[in-house]
């Protein structure tokens, strides 16, 4: 796959995608100042700044991203991005599915890294395939080797937590493979209790610890998946926001922003000016 970058950023941001079929959605983005309106994904964001400072709100601080430094965003915690000089910053970011991790944790709370910045060298090394080129791409056994390093690494740098009980991860993945497979429909917690044998209450909880957001969040975002890749194919927003099973076209939008942290012309426009 080859890349054309724009030569000199100016005054127009930009994001250069590559989301492969079946594998991990990786970015590189220029922006001049403001990047993103607070937003969450359910997704781990783990990025590297290449230049400039990358400056965001998280848990309740503002926190900078310089080149050196691996940045790890825990699903579904709210931040946002901007410059943090007049200079811009230039950065990748992969969205790495808590359930790719999962595979390889058994079953494990997710782990947490404090503020969302590391330094520690077991993550830098980790999350290197990840943060590659964005031309460079993933064969699938690469990625799979690169999945355990990185949920090793995670592991080990946020330490175990204690005092939890003991979780139902075979329960909460039936319930994730129904919603995968069930899109089309109203799910409710009530079918996914009858799907997962597990209590509703107990299995959102454990849902929560084990994949990063709750239940309805994880339906919403595959949701909001679909819309993109449809939007991407050329279909009108009214058009792939029912297609996605969006009630209307502002339903789809609210969420959009709220995941994405720009509306979805927005998330657009950025897309093509990097082509």
């Amino acid at each position: 796959m080859s890349i054309q970058r724009p030569s000199k950023p100016g005054n127009a941001d930009w994001v250069i995608r590559n989301a492969q079929p079946g594998s991990i959605e990786r970015i590189e983005a220029w922006f001049g100042s403001h990047g993103y309106d607070p937003h969450r994904h359910d997704t781990y964001s783990i990025g590297r700044t290449l230049a400039g400072v990358q400056s965001f709100h998280y848990k309740g601080s503002l926190r900078h991203g310089i080149p050196g430094n691996t940045l790890v965003l825990h699903p579904d915690e709210l931040h946002d991005g901007m410059a943090g000089t007049e200079a811009g910053f230039r950065y990748r970011m992969a969205y790495v599915d808590p359930a790719l991790l999962q595979n390889v944790l058994g079953g494990e709370p997710l782990p947490f890294i404090a503020g969302g910045l590391s330094n520690d060298p077991r993550l830098y090394q980790a999350s290197e395939a990840f943060v590659q080129a964005i031309d460079h791409p993933l064969d699938t056994l690469e990625e799979q080797d690169a999945l355990y390093d990185l949920a090793m690494a995670l592991r080990a740098v946020a330490g175990k937590p204690r005092g939890r009980k003991r979780l139902d991860y075979r329960a909460a993945e039936r319930a994730r493979a129904f919603i995968l497979e069930h899109l089309h429909l109203g799910i409710t917690l009530e079918m996914l209790e009858q799907a997962s044998g597990r209590e509703r209450w107990s299995l959102s909880r454990d849902f929560r610890t084990l994949y990063g957001t709750s239940p309805y969040r994880f339906v919403t975002l595959r949701r909001l998946d679909r819309f993109r890749g449809l939007i991407l194919d050329g279909f009108t927003l009214v058009d792939a926001a029912l297609a996605a099973g969006f009630h209307d076209q502002s339903h789809m939008t609210r969420h959009f922003t709220r995941c994405y942290g720009v509306p979805p012309l927005r998330w657009l426009e950025r897309l093509r000016s990097a082509r």
